[in-house]
């Protein structure tokens, strides 16, 4: 170092408020360094990198956990290994085990905590952990074939053997494999299996049913998928439900679920509206690239395709030799036609009601494994979720796969009273008290001036109402901005019709205030007498519980509209739901269809009334009210304003069909 640099460090570090000193004394040192550093120093060779910390092997060392993992490979008769997740209680010896089969990761349903004990890691959704854990049960929790970690090739809701698959293997068999080897593998067991599981594994549970294995010995479909057509997932009587879209997009993109749906809208509406049809929305996203969708578009009337699936007519010719409890949400939001559909469909062979259950809740889509002391903004007066599980599944499950358990108690149904808020057990399904009250079909007629009631309309007064519909406005399910996650589509079902009924193009019949309780127990169907100046048509039609102005314990319930049944109807099934046809314009036709179950008091003081529109968007896609041969590429042109009629005359009359019990018991 030069004296002049010397004396310039020096002259810093004397007063370090000098501008650049810092950095002056650091270039200064460092020259010094250099300059002083031996020559040997300087050649020293360095490390290419540091010895990992890591170890090629670890193994975890948990002797304080209280259940033992097992990730296995299963494989299936025709050479695929389905991964397998089994989670057996410590100490555990001849234990029942209780199987879910799923799309939907078995690892992250076996996973959602680090945690040394079962019931946290189970905590979630298809997990009745409370009654797993106290039971005692082995958790066995499985990837379908093609999803996550098994392998195969994944098909939604793959077909049974048959027309629509000719290959040796469906989920049917898959289960039957899946128990066949662990009744053999897992020494814990008693060798008795159940299946239980929701929504598509609630499906899956369904297909179990089929040809089951002599080892299954209990079934809880909860919620299930059964017909995608007719009234669950994909379209609800012709109309195609805009959020499934995504679902299946995300679902079948890849084996992992690894490509969101992306949208430019932070509102469905604006999201859909944009695109025009569903088919050019999935058109936007590169849809057609999964198999579904193009199945979808190629399928949207109720064509053998879709016959050959409903599993309420695959399991109606197969006889019921499994103890089975369908689990049914009243204000279901996906899936609010299976359950009742299989019970109906199973009740009709007498030779399977010795096997057949099936509980009615107040619940939204698999509430019933969550707390259920609400239903949005209803208060219910207990938890009817804990209610289910610790006084209806848990014996149930403990009756049929336990040594020793006590003799069973459960009613073959078992019903929730809206309104009333009392659990009734009852023999058959739709009956209203213990001693098989069958309810009576009775119209409840849509009148001239807004009104309703069990009277046929008289002569007089005008012979229909009428309203516009423009599909530029179509009438929306929920408030906007309208989402299809989160709280808002859980309860969706139960929030407030308030802003439909204040639409000019939604007409809302309603009643006097009742002095009788009126009780229905069943489901409402709409007999529409009804015209369009187009081709086409869709009908929304809603029963609704209207609450009177004021409610003295719960004031934000002051006249609040709670839909207690609705559905939609594509006009162009009127005749056939597998051909559809344009609709004669300015012809009164009439329109059938059932709505969903209800189980439900109309209390005194309340008023009834029906809302009759024409869309329900974004849930449903617009009718383009003009006759084209496939929707989901209607055009923008072929979207047009259409006049609606309903009538109300003596020779022609609307009215929604009720279940209607007397007296309210």
């Amino acid at each position: 170092m030069t004296t002049i640099h010397r004396a310039r460090a020096l002259a810093v570090l004397a007063d370090p408020r000098t501008p650049g000193a810092r950095a002056t004394i650091a270039i200064a040192f460092a020259a010094a360094a250099l300059l002083g550093r031996p020559a040997a120093a300087q050649q020293e060779p360095r490390a290419t990198s540091l010895p990992s910390e890591t170890p090629a092997h670890f193994t975890p060392v948990t002797p304080f956990l209280d259940y033992e993992r097992r990730d296995v490979m299963i494989p299936m008769r025709d050479g695929t290994k389905l991964h397998t997740v089994i989670l057996v209680p410590k100490g555990a010896h001849g234990a029942p085990m209780l199987m879910t089969r799923t799309p939907y990761n078995a690892t992250g349903l076996t996973s959602h905590a680090a945690s040394a004990h079962l019931g946290p890691i189970l905590q979630g959704y298809d997990n009745a952990t409370d009654v797993i854990v106290q039971g005692g049960y082995i958790r066995v929790v499985q990837d379908i074939r093609g999803k996550w970690g098994s392998e195969g090739d994944y098909v939604m809701n793959r077909p049974m053997i048959g027309p629509l698959n000719p290959t040796e293997v469906d989920e049917s068999t898959d289960t039957y494999d899946t128990i066949d080897w662990l009744v053999k593998n897992v020494p814990e067991s008693n060798g008795r299996v159940g299946i239980l599981g929701i929504s598509y594994d609630g499906y899956l549970a369904l297909t179990a049913l089929v040809h089951p294995h002599p080892a299954l010995k209990v079934s809880i479909p909860m919620n299930p998928m059964v017909d995608g057509w007719m009234g669950d997932d994909w379209f609800h009587n012709g109309a195609f439900r805009e959020p499934g879209l995504s679902y299946i997009y995300e679902q079948e993109a890849s084996r992992t679920n690894d490509y969101p749906w992306y949208s430019r809208y932070f509102d469905l509406y604006d999201e859909f509206m944009q695109a025009g049809s569903a088919g050019e929305a999935g058109r936007e996203h590169g849809a057609e690239q999964v198999g579904f969708w193009r199945q979808i578009l190629a399928h949207p009337s109720y064509d053998r395709w879709w016959q050959l699936q409903a599993m309420d007519s695959i399991l109606a010719k197969e006889p019921l030799t499994v103890p089975t409890m369908l689990v049914h949400s009243l204000w279901d939001q996906e899936d609010i036609y299976g359950a009742p559909a299989v019970y109906r469909a199973l009740y009709a062979q007498p030779s399977d009601r010795a096997n057949l259950f099936i509980v009615l809740g107040p619940w939204h889509h698999g509430g019933e494994i969550g707390e259920g002391s609400t239903l949005g903004p209803l208060h219910l007066g207990m938890d009817t979720g804990l209610y289910f599980r610790q006084h209806i599944l848990a014996p149930f499950l403990a009756h049929y796969l336990k040594d020793g358990a006590p003799e069973g108690s459960i009613a073959p149904v078992t019903a929730f009273v809206s309104g009333t808020n009392t659990w009734e057990r009852l023999p058959t399904w739709p009956s209203a008290c213990a001693g098989a009250c069958t309810p009576r079909p009775t119209p409840l007629y849509l009148l001239p001036g807004m009104a309703v009631g069990f009277s046929a309309p008289a002569a007089s007064g005008p012979p229909y109402d009428e309203y516009l519909s423009d599909p530029a406005r179509p009438v929306t399910y929920v408030r906007r901005p309208v989402q299809s996650s989160g709280a808002l589509w859980a309860d969706w079902l139960t929030t407030d019709q308030r802003d439909a009924a204040a639409r000019s193009d939604v007409l809302a019949y309603v009643s006097p205030v009742l002095t009788e309780a009126v009780r229905i127990a069943g489901r409402p169907v709409a007999n529409l007498v009804a015209s369009t100046t187009g081709t086409d048509a869709d009908w929304v039609v809603k029963l609704i519980d209207v609450y009177p102005d004021e409610v003295a314990d719960q004031p934000e319930m002051g006249g609040y509209q709670l839909m207690v049944s609705a559905d939609i109807f594509r006009g162009r099934y009127r005749q056939s739901y597998s051909t559809p046809q344009p609709i004669t314009p300015n012809s009164p036709l009439v329109y059938r269809f059932a709505l969903p179950n209800a189980n439900h008091v109309f209390l005194p003081g309340h008023r009834i009334m029906v809302q009759v529109h024409s869309s329900w968007f974004p849930l449903y896609d617009r009718n383009p009210q003009t006759f084209v041969p496939n929707i989901f590429w209607a055009k923008p042109t072929d979207f047009r304003k259409a006049t609606m009629r309903i009538f109300h005359a003596p020779a022609s009359a609307s009215y929604l069909e009720l279940p209607l019990v007397s007296p309210a018991g």
